[in-house]
């Protein structure tokens, strides 16, 4: 799959398109990061990573002017292509078409294009005159931009990415959720901004255009940082690595590609092991004569020296690192339920004349695992909030059994108050349980301190991803509604996921791409969408979940 590649305009190689100077980055009276200074050049691909919460997102936020730094600058030259984990649509009126083309302020030259189109079958001839000196006045200036030509790039970039004409012409609030990231992903790239600064752009994407997507950036000749847990992406895209130590407040900057960072931070981890053991040996020497010494009135001195030495030797070397702590997740022991605690029966969901999906049934006895398949768009998520009870279906009806408990994740996190703060989001979770409960629920899922007085509203995509998790583990759910649990999870905390998931007892529905997800849910029967055909789960429906 290739298309034109849109280079970043005007751009000097040998000037830096980020510098950042003395930055300092905090939530609260949290320290994220501490006078940290760095550059970022013309043909840089930054892997830019760290645990969820070390501040990867909020540093991206600042460097796209989004966000303004407790101390220090972050200067771009030229201008800033930024995608974040949740991305801002706008007008949800607008095409997809649209959206894309307004990165270089063509869309609204191909409205008023329609518009004179329109018109030029007006009734009267001077009505119909009129709008033709129009159209021919656009169409020079459509031209004279690099419309047309335009157009066919951004087309084909969003055809790579996984979106069809059909859905380019829809407008932006009838496309799902998935569909708009891949609208947003597109405009970024097709803006030929200088830099580009990519939170997590694989989420949604299926395997195909994640491949695409890898080759695009491996040859983006502008600066770029990109924040991901596809570490495929990372292997063959970066070429230089910052790492955000949350334990440290600093950045660790490697200038090689991503296998030979690996290395070099085991190499490292190892060498700061041996040299602080090797200092602590030669101190703990001279310390030990210095406490035989001190006895002596004439050797005191001497003694003082000498522990002198061994704390400065101590000094000059680096501990081992502390590791970076991680979720501990168990799903609750499911509440008691009938033998089938939800069904339903001819569900049918359209966006205008949009059909989604029609005709749908579904039974989820107690303990089943089920998984929703389908592409993009396909309804998958639609499903799980008409199952959630948050949206209707157009037709049909959700049936709730004796005893349903249900506990919906929302990829989008519809469900968290962002308003509200993270212990005021439990709260209301779970109004049985007393604060310092609460709270040691939270500091399971690493929200401490003053973390858990931040408005959800300023996480990151892992922190509401945590969360959002922690307000399952205290619903007792017996049905469990996942909707792409392990987006924006770093390693360690994805395979926590994976353990709970695969030792729940009570029943779960699962929309996934992550076929580690489903190998740990271990399914009984699939639902594929949009025709609704269910079926026993086996090896062969693998290869569907990565296109999901």
């Amino acid at each position: 799959m290739t298309c034109a590649r849109p280079g970043p305009r005007r751009i000097n190689q040998e000037s830096a398109v980020i510098a950042v100077s003395g930055l300092e980055l905090r939530v609260g009276s949290r320290l994220l990061l501490d006078d940290a200074t760095f550059r970022i050049n013309a043909g840089d691909r930054v892997g830019l990573v760290g645990r969820n919460g070390a501040g990867k997102t909020t540093l991206c936020k600042v460097l796209a002017g989004e966000a303004l730094p407790a101390a220090g600058s972050a200067i771009s030259s030229g201008e800033v292509g930024y995608l974040p984990q949740d991305p801002r649509t706008g007008d949800l009126s607008v095409t997809g078409r649209d959206r894309i083309l307004s990165a270089r302020g063509l869309d609204a030259i191909v409205r008023d294009l329609r518009k004179a189109e329109h018109a030029m079958a007006a009734a009267t001839e001077e009505a119909r005159s009129k709008a033709m000196r129009r159209y021919a006045r656009l169409d020079a200036e459509f031209t004279a931009a690099g419309g047309y030509a335009a157009e066919s790039e951004a087309a084909s970039i969003a055809a790579a990415l996984g979106l069809t004409e059909k859905q380019l012409d829809q407008e932006i609030g009838t496309l799902s959720g998935g569909q708009r990231r891949r609208i947003e992903l597109s405009r970024i790239l097709f803006s030929g901004a200088e830099t580009l600064l990519l939170d997590e752009p694989t989420n949604h994407l299926d395997a195909d255009s994640i491949v695409w997507l890898r080759d695009y950036l491996k040859g983006y000749p502008g600066g770029l940082i990109v924040i991901s847990h596809d570490v495929d992406l990372l292997a063959v895209v970066v070429n230089r690595v910052f790492h955000l130590d949350a334990n440290r407040g600093v950045i660790d900057v490697y200038n090689v590609g991503w296998k030979a960072y690996l290395e070099q931070r085991e190499l490292d981890e190892r060498r700061r092991k041996r040299e602080y053991a090797n200092a602590q040996k030669k101190a703990g020497a001279l310390l030990d004569q210095a406490e035989k010494m001190r006895a002596k009135a004439t050797k005191a001195t001497a003694a003082q020296n000498m522990i002198r030495r061994a704390e400065r030797m101590l000094a000059g070397v680096e501990g081992e690192r502390q590791h970076d702590r991680v979720a501990k997740l168990r799903f609750p022991d499911p509440a008691p339920s009938g033998r089938t605690p939800l069904r339903a029966s001819g569900l049918s969901r359209s966006y205008g004349s949009t059909e989604v999906f029609t005709d749908v049934d579904l039974a989820i006895d107690r303990g089943s695992k089920v998984v929703v398949l389908g592409l993009n768009g396909a309804g998958k998520t639609t499903l799980l909030r008409i199952l959630a009870g948050i949206d209707p279906p157009d037709t049909g009806q959700v049936e709730p059994g004796h005893g349903l408990k249900l506990g919906y994740y929302a990829q989008e996190h519809e469900n968290l108050d962002l308003a509200r703060s993270v212990l005021e989001n439990m709260k209301s979770a779970a109004p049985d349980l007393g604060e310092t409960e609460v709270r040691k629920v939270l500091g399971s899922f690493l929200f401490v301190g003053d973390d858990v007085e931040k408005p959800a509203g300023v996480l990151s995509g892992g922190e509401k991803t945590r969360l959002s998790l922690a307000l399952l583990v205290v619903s007792a759910a017996n049905v469990l509604l996942l909707d792409e649990p392990t987006n924006n999870l770093d390693p360690a905390s994805r395979a926590e996921i994976l353990s709970a998931l695969s030792t729940y007892k009570g029943s779960v529905v699962l929309v996934t791409h992550d076929e580690g997800a489903v190998a740990a849910l271990q399914p009984e029967r699939i639902l594929l969408l949009p025709d609704g055909v269910e079926d026993l789960w086996g090896p062969d429906y693998l290869d569907l979940v990565a296109l999901a």
